[in-house]
């Protein structure tokens, strides 16, 4: 299972996007192994442009696993916080938390992101 990040999804949903990131996408929804969290599915609603988009983003959440944003996810994104700033890093909260939800329940992220790169390595 991959959380996949909404840099992922922009790619996977528009018919223009990076044909290797589509792809990707696809495989992980093939395989049942696509997971998202509520941030995620906040930032694609929040980018939904027109009726075909919607209708895409509302199929999305019957075939998608959702990842809980537990209190342990929001935790783990202010520890988060804590070390990105000790290392003189910025990161937008929305990484913060989607970083969180895969370092708390144990899944990689299919991302196209440098600060989703970055946290990776403090997550450990």
């Amino acid at each position: 299972m991959k959380l996949i990040d909404t840099s992922s999804w922009i790619h996977a949903l528009r018919h223009n996007g990076d044909e290797e990131k589509r792809r990707r996408v696809q495989e992980l929804l093939r395989s049942g192994a696509a997971a998202w969290c509520d941030m995620v599915r906040v930032e694609l609603w929040h980018g939904v442009r027109g009726l075909a988009e919607r209708k895409m983003v509302e199929a999305l959440e019957t075939d998608v696993i959702l990842l809980p944003t537990n209190e342990a996810v929001w935790a783990k994104a202010m520890e988060l916080a804590r070390r990105s700033r000790a290392n003189g890093l910025t990161v937008p909260a929305g990484d913060l938390i989607v970083a969180g939800c895969a370092w708390e329940h144990g899944v990689e992220i299919e991302h196209h992101d440098a600060h989703l790169t970055a946290l990776a390595k403090l997550c450990e």
